[in-house]
């Protein structure tokens, strides 16, 4: 058809002549498209604020030659909890990156379209958890082909023995001390990291809430998953460099606030 119909979720935009923008777009009939919002910079465009980078909306596009065009576009959840806090923002952002950088246009995927709908409701009620994003992560790379081999050895395909081990980003997956000898590319993965891993493999995000992870292991499979994202993408996700920057800041901030209220009192 000329003209099509479809909710979407907006990725990203970028600047496209004096007045509109290319719109990149997650919907879950289509997959990921580009669509043109013309004149959306004007302040008397209709689509200003229907078409914010997380929005959800209903959208009209007509078919063009080059890129469609956004005809219509109607705001249905603008995630507005994640615009007032900016670390919530950024991880938004870094899910919207993800599957940006991991997609193929054009290409359908209802269960990430849906992983990213939940994941941009659980960031709301669960003030950015660190646990969100590792669930996103291995779920995204389960879907696309990535999920990490975690129960056998990737290799010899032999039980795992209950200690710390070594994960290949070649192989992807967990490697048993025999087979780790003289492999490169390798990130160690302790015991709980390895058990924390798995069940987040194998349950839903709200299950996962329950898990008390320490700060070490949090660390640790955070260190884990960025390289092995990096590794399938060759190359960084832009946005994962901002949380880092941002999550330093706020360390050194908190530190500072309190040998302020140190000396206060």
């Amino acid at each position: 058809p000329k003209v099509y119909k479809t909710e979407a979720i907006v990725l990203r935009h970028m600047i496209l002549g004096e007045a509109d923008r290319i719109v990149t777009l997650y919907t879950p009939d289509l997959g990921k498209i580009r669509a043109v919002a013309k004149g959306i910079r004007r302040p008397s465009s209709k689509m200003v604020g229907h078409l914010e980078v997380l929005s959800h909306s209903s959208l009209l596009i007509a078919r063009g030659l080059n890129l469609d065009i956004i005809t219509q576009a109607h705001l249905i959840n603008p995630f507005t909890q994640l615009r007032d806090d900016l670390s919530i923002l950024s991880k938004g952002c870094y899910l919207a990156e993800l599957v940006d950088d991991f997609t193929p246009d054009e290409e359908a995927n209802l269960a990430v379209y849906n992983l990213l709908f939940n994941a941009m409701s659980w960031l709301q009620e669960s003030s950015g958890s660190e646990i969100l994003l590792r669930h996103f992560e291995t779920h995204l790379l389960s879907e696309l082909g990535y999920r990490p081999h975690v129960q056998t050895c990737v290799t010899c395909q032999k039980s795992l023995s209950p200690q710390d081990h070594n994960f290949s980003l070649r192989d992807g997956g967990v490697l048993c001390p025999s087979c780790s000898h003289g492999q490169k590319d390798l990130e160690e993965i302790s015991l709980t990291g390895l058990k924390v891993l798995r069940y987040l493999l194998d349950n839903s995000y709200s299950q996962c809430l329950r898990l008390r992870v320490e700060t070490t292991v949090s660390e640790e499979l955070d260190r884990l998953m960025a390289r092995y994202i990096r590794y399938h993408l060759d190359g960084e996700v832009r946005s994962a460099g901002f949380l880092k920057r941002l999550d330093s800041w706020k360390s050194k901030e908190h530190q500072r606030l309190r040998k302020s209220l140190e000396e206060v009192f």
